[in-house]
C-alpha cells in the first residue's frame, strides 16, 4: 500500500555535497521507486524564524513560509527527519522549524482536563542523525539523549508511532564504499516505507 512520505533534510547548510541531503535524497528515490508519494523539505533553504514567547507559540499561526510544510505534516503517513549531530542534538534551525510547526492545533490540542490530545496519532516517523563520533558512543555512553528527546518529547507526545532511528557515525572519515552502503540503506527504508 503506496504512503505519503514527507522526508524533513534538517541539515542548516544549503551547500551540496552534504551527507545529510544525500540521504534524504536517497530515501526520496527509494520510496518513489516503490510507487510512494514521497516529497522533501529541506530546511536549509526556508525562512524560518524563531519563536520568542509561550503566547506566541500558543496562539501564533504558522509563518506563511511555513504552512505548506504544516499541511504536508498534516497529510503525511510517515515522517522522516534527516539532520547532523550538533552537541548532541539537532541543529537549532531544526529545532525552530518544529516550533514553528509542531504547534498547538496542528501538532497537539490542549484540553480541560488532561495531558494535550495528539493530533499526529496514525503516523510513523524515522530519525536519521550523522554525526562525527562513533554512534555506539553517542547512543550507550551518551545515552542518545538528543535524539531521545525528539522521540518523546516532540514526536510521541503528538502521536507518532512507532518511531524508528537510524544513526551514522564517524561520517567524517567514512570511505565512498561506506557512504555509498549508508545510501543503499536508505534508499531500502523508503522503499519500504519505514
Amino acid at each position: 500500500m503506496a504512503k505519503r512520505i514527507l522526508i524533513i533534510d534538517g541539515h542548516p547548510d544549503a551547500a551540496e555535497g552534504r551527507l545529510c541531503h544525500a540521504l534524504a535524497a536517497a530515501y526520496a528515490e527509494g520510496a518513489a521507486a516503490a510507487g510512494h508519494d514521497a516529497s522533501v523539505i529541506r530546511l536549509a533553504s526556508l525562512d524560518i524564524p524563531f519563536l520568542r514567547s509561550q503566547q506566541e507559540f500558543e496562539h501564533g499561526a504558522v509563518p506563511e513560509g511555513l504552512t505548506a510544510a504544516a499541511e504536508a505534516l498534516l497529510a503525511a503517513d510517515h515522517v522522516v527527519l534527516v539532520f547532523p549531530l550538533w552537541l548532541g542534538t539537532m541543529p537549532a534551525l531544526l529545532k525552530a522549524f518544529l516550533e514553528q510547526v509542531f504547534r498547538p492545533g496542528t501538532a497537539f490540542a490542549y484540553q480541560e482536563n488532561g495531558f494535550p490530545k495528539k493530533l499526529l496519532a496514525g503516523r510513523s516517523a524515522r530519525v536519521v542523525v550523522t554525526m562525527g563520533m562513533p554512534a555506539m558512543i553517542y547512543r550507550w555512553f551518551f545515552g542518545a539523549h538528543g535524539v531521545r528527546g525528539l522521540e518523546r518529547n516532540i514526536l510521541a507526545f503528538t502521536g507518532m508511532k512507532p518511531i524508528h532511528e537510524t544513526l551514522f557515525g564517524n561520517v567524517e572519515g567514512a570511505s565512498e564504499q561506506t557512504r555509498n552502503g549508508w545510501l543503499a540503506q536508505m534508499r531500502e527504508l523508503g522503499r519500504r516505507a519505514d
